[in-house]
């Protein structure tokens, strides 16, 4: 008899340690809610700035691959800057060249790193050669033969300047792509410039 209580309290035992209460798992559901609430609302404006710095981080990677590419090859590369004002919001994309002998053309070897790409909407992209703001950016769609405005040489020199990235809504500069005449470049939060990510 002894032994049949004792199953008997074990069973009892087991099923109230089987399960949660409703208001157990009402807190849990509320608090997964709250914290997720929370990582959006961080992560709304954060994504947005984590894009950006993706897109000029790119844009260093691949310009430095276009200034080695070019003195490999023995031929001048060339970054082509444009806006395209065709859809709903104006959006600024760049593209890449390659100097031949009938003129400037899309490159042949290496299309996939050095293909066109477009920015994020809410920026304005503003171009300064030997800082001077530069007004030629070209307009979408780019004809072939279009002439870049920047231009990595096969000697290894490029013309010294910057790409600013500025908010549409207020023109607050939130990156900056600085480079030298050996290509050395630097990318600067703000503008601001950082001893890590110095002209390299």
């Amino acid at each position: 008899m002894r032994a049949r209580a004792v199953v008997g309290a074990r069973r009892e035992s087991a099923a109230r340690r089987r399960g949660f209460s409703l208001v157990e798992l009402l807190v849990v559901l509320f608090v997964i809610v709250m914290m997720t609430s929370l990582a959006t609302l961080n992560v709304g404006d954060g994504g947005q700035q984590q894009l950006l710095e993706s897109q000029v981080r790119e844009l260093r990677n691949v310009a430095e691959f276009a200034l080695e590419e070019a003195q490999m090859a023995g031929r001048d590369m060339g970054l082509v800057l444009a806006v395209d004002p065709r859809g709903a919001e104006t959006r600024y994309l760049y593209d890449w060249r390659e100097r031949r002998p009938e003129g400037w053309r899309s490159p042949a070897l290496a299309r996939d790193v050095l293909a066109p790409r477009t920015l994020v909407a809410d920026v304005e992209l503003v171009l300064l050669l030997d800082g001077v703001p530069a007004s030629d950016l070209l307009t979408a769609p780019l004809a072939e033969d279009a002439a870049p405005q920047v231009v990595f040489y096969a000697s290894g020199e490029v013309a010294p300047g910057a790409l600013e990235w500025r908010s549409r809504e207020t023109a607050e500069l939130l990156w900056r792509l600085e480079w030298d005449l050996l290509g050395r470049m630097a990318m600067m939060p703000r503008g601001l410039a950082d001893d890590a990510d110095a002209l390299r």
